[in-house]
């Protein structure tokens, strides 16, 4: 691999706010690189999540701390009119409570000392074609479940000797079986959100007798957690509501779980709060790192060019980091930087023909 043109590419994809093209990036460095070692780079390289381990592991051993956390969410990115492989395909997207047509991604983003580095990503492929006896349509799954890929990544997390204390995600990855691996496999505390509808007992003589409630209807009269048993869970954890204000003005209530017996109400909600940095690190990577700006056509290139972009989105996050100013406000620099040279390439121009 060109180590010189892997960056190139990067910096390409930070600097644009376009398509992101093999031929214009030739161009954009005066033909110092082809248009075909260009191309070559995405379609000759098998990118994955130990590269990305590789490029970060300096960083993360500067920044790491036994009280870290490691968060773990997906995110999906359309991609309606592209041609539909093992990589694009459809997958059912809660925050619109549908199926769309794009790349499913699952991050493990690890926050320290107010840095946000991805440690380990799996794309979600679906290889697997079956026909839906109801609609006699052909469909796609894929070889594993999502939470298989979950407990696959945390491996690799805990192998790597990364440091850390709690896990976070959202109710997506609230399983029976995730929650005992983080803490039997792994002995690592999780916080996470969980559905409404989850059985758990409160006292040990109902776990025995098998009773349990709906952890909505529990009284959380007052602002602390509860210790209680979840159905299917073989150790105590603790149990937690926080309401909230939504946007348009309406109530909404999250539940949280967590394995740590010695938080508080106040630990609680402002460790799982650190989960929105992989929401902000998902919005780079649409927003700022070019991820669906790519028209590469094969599920190689377009697995490696998703790559790069995860990667110039840790290049990003450590340069911001660094400035003292958040993604945006770099990425406005840059823009800025380019309105003018853009509009003093104009001027020149004009003067040329008067």
């Amino acid at each position: 691999m060109n180590k010189e043109l892997f960056e190139l590419y990067s910096d390409y994809l930070l600097s644009s706010f376009g398509k992101t093209t093999a031929t214009q990036l030739s161009s954009l460095v005066d033909g110092a690189y082809s248009h075909d070692q260009v191309t070559r780079l995405l379609s000759r390289n098998h990118f994955d999540s130990k590269t990305l381990w590789y490029h970060v592991k300096t960083i993360i051993r500067q920044i790491e701390s036994d009280d870290g956390v490691l968060i773990a969410d997906d995110t999906i990115q359309e991609k309606l009119y592209s041609d539909e492989n093992d990589l694009i395909s459809w997958h059912f997207d809660h925050v619109f409570n549908r199926s769309v047509k794009g790349i499913n991604l699952l991050n493990f983003v690890y926050h320290a000392a107010d840095v946000s580095i991805p440690v380990a990503y799996k794309l979600i492929e679906k290889p697997i074609k079956y026909t839906d006896l109801k609609t006699k349509k052909v469909r796609r799954k894929s070889e594993h479940t999502k939470n298989e890929d979950f407990r696959a990544m945390l491996t690799v997390c805990c192998n790597n000797q990364l440091k850390f204390r709690y896990v976070l995600a959202d109710s997506w990855f609230c399983s029976n079986e995730n929650m005992m691996y983080i803490r039997h496999k792994c002995d690592k505390h999780f916080v996470m959100a969980c559905k409404s509808n989850r059985k758990i007992s409160l006292s040990e003589e109902d776990k025995k007798q098998g009773c349990s409630r709906r952890i909505d209807t529990v009284d959380f009269s007052e602002e602390k957690p509860i210790k209680g048993w979840m159905a299917g869970v073989d150790f105590t954890v603790l149990l937690f509501r926080q309401v909230f204000k939504n946007k348009d003005g309406s109530e909404g209530i999250l539940y949280l779980v967590c394995s740590d017996l010695e938080c508080d109400a106040e630990a609680l909600k402002a460790i799982y709060e650190k989960r929105r940095k992989v929401e902000v690190f998902h919005k780079t990577l649409k927003s700022n790192a070019a991820m669906a700006k790519s028209p590469s056509h094969t599920v190689l290139t377009q697995s490696n060019h998703l790559f790069m972009s995860i990667y110039s989105a840790f290049r990003l996050e450590v340069l911001a980091n660094k400035l003292h100013l958040n993604h945006f406000e770099l990425r406005a620099k840059i823009y800025l930087s380019e309105l003018r040279s853009s509009f003093q390439e104009l001027r020149i121009l004009k003067q040329c023909v008067t």
